[in-house]
Parts: C-alpha cells; sequence; structure tokens
C-alpha cells in the first residue's frame, strides 16, 4: 500500500473523529423532557446554560454534558425562569450554592485575581525565558566559533577584495 493512500486513509479517519466529536455534544444535551413550552424561555434557559460549568466534566457547560448533575442544573435553572427569576438571579442563584467555580468566566474579584492575571503572567515569563535563551545561544556560537585560521583569513580577505574592485 502506497504512502499516499495510507495518507488518504488517515486524513478520512481523523475527518470522521472531528466530525463524531463534534456532533456528540449535540446529541448528549439537553434532553426532550427538560425542554420548556414556551420558545423564549427555552432560548434564555440554554444562554444560561452555556455560561454554567459542568462540575463533573469542567471543560463543558451544562447545556453540552450528560452528567446527572449537569441534567440537575439544567433543571434548576428551568425552574427557576418558571418561577419568573431573570438571567441575573438565576445565575445569582446557582453561584451561590456552586460558588464562582461553577461559572466558565468567573469574575473578576480578589478570589479570582490569580485565575484571571496567570495567562498573561506566564505568556509573559516564556517570551522573557525564550528571549534569554536565544540571546545566550547566539552569543554562545558566537565565542564558539573562535579566531579564523590562517588559510580562512586568506580566503575571507580575497573574497573581500574581489567585492571591493566591484562598481
Amino acid at each position: 500500500m502506497s504512502l499516499a493512500v495510507q495518507v488518504r486513509r488517515l486524513l478520512a479517519l481523523l475527518g470522521i473523529a472531528v466530525l463524531l466529536h463534534s456532533v456528540a455534544p449535540i446529541v448528549l444535551a439537553v434532553e426532550p423532557g427538560e425542554m420548556l413550552n414556551d420558545p423564549a424561555l427555552e432560548a434564555r434557559a440554554r444562554e444560561i446554560s452555556k455560561e454554567l460549568r459542568c462540575l463533573v466534566c469542567q471543560n463543558q457547560s451544562i447545556d453540552d454534558s450528560s452528567a446527572d448533575l449537569a441534567r440537575d442544573l439544567r433543571l434548576i435553572v428551568r425552574q427557576r425562569l418558571t418561577a419568573g427569576d431573570s438571567d441575573d438571579q438565576v445565575l445569582r442563584y446557582v453561584t451561590d450554592r456552586y460558588g464562582d467555580f461553577v461559572l466558565l468566566r468567573p469574575p473578576l474579584k480578589p478570589a479570582t485575581l490569580a485565575l484571571w492575571l496567570a495567562p498573561p503572567l506566564l505568556l509573559i515569563a516564556g517570551a522573557a525565558l525564550s528571549l534569554a535563551y536565544l540571546r545566550r545561544r547566539q552569543r554562545q556560537s558566537v565565542e564558539s566559533a573562535g579566531p579564523l585560521s590562517p588559510e580562512e583569513r586568506q580566503r575571507l580577505d580575497a573574497l573581500l577584495d574581489v567585492d571591493s574592485d566591484r562598481p
């Protein structure tokens, strides 16, 4: 089997995997029994659910998760909306019970300051370390080259003389 055929098969499998990965959350998301009859309330519930973290999965919103706890949180959101709460009141109710960790975008406050500042500080530190490493490496390569041998010096002088003769 040729390399091109193997590469095509690998790309086809990769494409199928990406497709299944992108469709799977849709299939596992909100169950029909959870959905509200009022389309406007359901749309609000879905938007709120996209802002809340699944406490089991932690890298998914409760809207995308099929975990039992995510289902319970989706039901709480829908109950609060049906009771007449605003979106902010629903979010406040859930965060009062589960803390700021349940929010996919936690608020900026002293307790979450490290969470907000860590990524840019790590990026700056990484860039500074990379720059220092590259400068040190460049300096070492120049120093390790050492002086030219007499043959190298003669060849360099000949090349420079040829260039100086040109107009």
